[in-house]
């Protein structure tokens, strides 16, 4: 890399991070160039080392620590406002909202660009063209991932492990180690190829290269023995239950009249095409019934009634108001052909601002609300508790809590399905259901059980327990997906200690040769 282009600081702390950063959009899903990480992450440590010297000659009219702050937040930036730019598409449904637009697009990449920026500021001023130098760069990225994902209400959303959602073999290491544990080997893996700037032998350089082949070989081979062991477990499972996916692609509208829900009701029932003597789980997307609760669509129960059996089960999404407490939450239920409730359960993690509103006295005096259909906000739900009925413990994520891996650690240990439903017109034509939908494959395979998805305007699948897609209906395709699905019971780690583990390891190999060579 040319040592003169690069002692332009303008090029090196603001455009060059910034266009690295828009660029890793490209190794998540729709498009999965994952071989761009394996050339941006060495850049990018490369960056922070020339960084460290030019600071002291080139740069130093600037204090040194702030150059690596400001490389950290530029990349950060372009990494977050190309990777969830379609979070504006949702403030596009309400004219109130349009106003924020441009706030949200820069506001929100800005604040999340801070985790990467306070990473390079931490490790930075420690990097050199050594090995031990690539393992803390590793772990500082993967650990401000972490945090990312548990501070606040927490947005673990396309972590590096994620550009690998197309390797199945590989993933299947993530029910023996957790997603941060794999996340922090993929960011590792990543940042390899950054040896061929190191001052070693073309001999150790070879070797390190085949070693880390070597182990991407076993994973392929374990991946893949465990996927065939899993078929003929499969073949032997005799507990199932035949489910049918339902995927209306709905309009997402406000302000919906009762003869406009009642349309929808016929609709869902048309694309359910219920057979009287199967005893059938039937899975209906969120958001369908577009900000009515369920005592409001008490009154099509007689649509049920004539259309389904005492066989057949229904799952749906919709706001639930307690008639006691008042409290207001967004649920799933799952209902008999008399529209009784057999189980429900309120949402846990709720969208900031589009489900409720942070410092919502103070906000509601300027006129804003929640982004979702009503003024109030909703309440998170207080229970970890599966919907249990029959042969049936499921594990229930409505919408964004599919992103969140430690709902899927404190799950029931009986837990012997999974099942997602969402409303994805909100991203409307952006790449956000492809990025929603990758969440589901890695979720199946943590928790090494069957996952079932509904999706309105994304993309709904029934996902096998090892994470391969068996079925599944594209956004934009109405019509529903069946199958006979096998009753797996969970089998996942329980916390985060393996990550806790190798985090450490890692920093003590640092610092024990840091004190070595000191």
């Amino acid at each position: 890399m040319s040592e003169k282009f690069l002692n332009n600081r303008f090029l090196t702390l603001y455009l060059i991070p910034f266009v690295l950063g828009l660029f890793t959009t490209l190794s998540f899903p729709p498009f999965n160039l994952t071989f761009i990480n394996l050339i941006i992450l060495p850049l990018i440590f490369y960056l922070i080392v020339f960084i460290n010297k030019k600071s002291k000659s080139i740069y130093r009219k600037k204090p040194y620590k702030k150059n690596l702050f400001i490389f950290g937040l530029l990349f950060g930036f372009g990494f977050y406002l190309s990777g969830i730019s379609w979070i504006i598409n949702s403030l596009t449904f309400d004219e109130n909202f349009k106003i924020l637009i441009p706030f949200a697009l820069i506001l929100i990449p800005l604040f999340l660009s801070l985790f990467m920026a306070f990473t390079v500021l931490s490790v930075g001023p420690f990097l050199k063209f050594d090995f031990l130098s690539l393992l803390i760069f590793s772990a500082s990225l993967a650990f401000s991932d972490y945090l990312r994902a548990s501070l606040l209400t927490g947005f673990p959303w396309n972590l590096w492990a994620y550009s690998t959602i197309w390797a199945n073999e590989v993933l299947q290491i993530l029910n023996l180690i957790g997603l941060y544990s794999y996340n922090l080997l993929a960011i590792t893996f990543f940042t390899i190829p950054v040896i061929f700037f190191f001052k070693i032998g073309s001999v150790k350089k070879f070797i390190v290269c085949s070693v880390t082949t070597l182990i991407i070989l076993g994973l392929f081979i374990y991946g893949n023995y465990e996927i065939n062991k899993n078929k003929q477990l499969l073949d032997k499972t005799e507990k199932t239950i035949f489910v049918k996916i339902i995927s209306p692609n709905f309009d997402l509208k406000y302000g919906l009249n009762k003869k406009e829900i009642e349309e929808r009701m016929k609709n869902l029932i048309r694309y359910s095409d219920p057979e009287k003597d199967r005893q059938t789980l039937f899975v209906w997307p969120e958001g369908v019934f577009s900000g009515y609760s369920f005592d409001e669509i008490l009154t099509f129960k007689n649509l049920i009634s004539n259309n389904f059996s005492e066989k057949h089960f229904i799952i749906f999404g919709a706001n639930n108001l307690e008639s006691e407490s008042k409290n207001f939450y967004n649920s799933m239920f799952i209902i008999n052909n008399k529209f009784e409730i057999v189980a429900s359960y309120n949402k846990r993690k709720l969208v900031p601002f589009g489900e409720f509103l942070p410092f919502e006295n103070f906000l509601n005096k300027f006129g804003l609300k929640k982004i979702t259909e009503g003024h109030g906000s909703f309440l998170k739900g207080d229970k970890d508790n599966n919907l249990v009925f029959s042969q049936l413990n499921i594990l229930p994520l409505i919408c964004y809590e599919v992103i969140f891996p430690k709902l899927v650690q404190k799950s029931d240990a009986e837990t012997n399905l999974i099942i997602n439903i969402s409303e994805d017109g909100w991203f409307g034509k952006s790449i956000g259901p492809e990025q929603h939908f990758a969440k589901a494959i890695f979720r199946a395979i943590e928790n090494d059980t069957f996952f079932l998805r509904s999706a309105n305007r994304g993309i709904s699948a029934i996902i096998d327990n090892k994470g391969e897609v068996i079925k599944q209906l594209n956004r934009y395709e109405a019509g529903n997906i069946e199958f006979n699905v096998p009753l797996i019971k969970s089998n996942k780690i329980k916390n985060d200690l393996i990550f806790f583990i190798l985090l450490i390891t890692y920093l003590f190999i640092f610092l024990i040769y840091k004190r070595k060579n000191a």
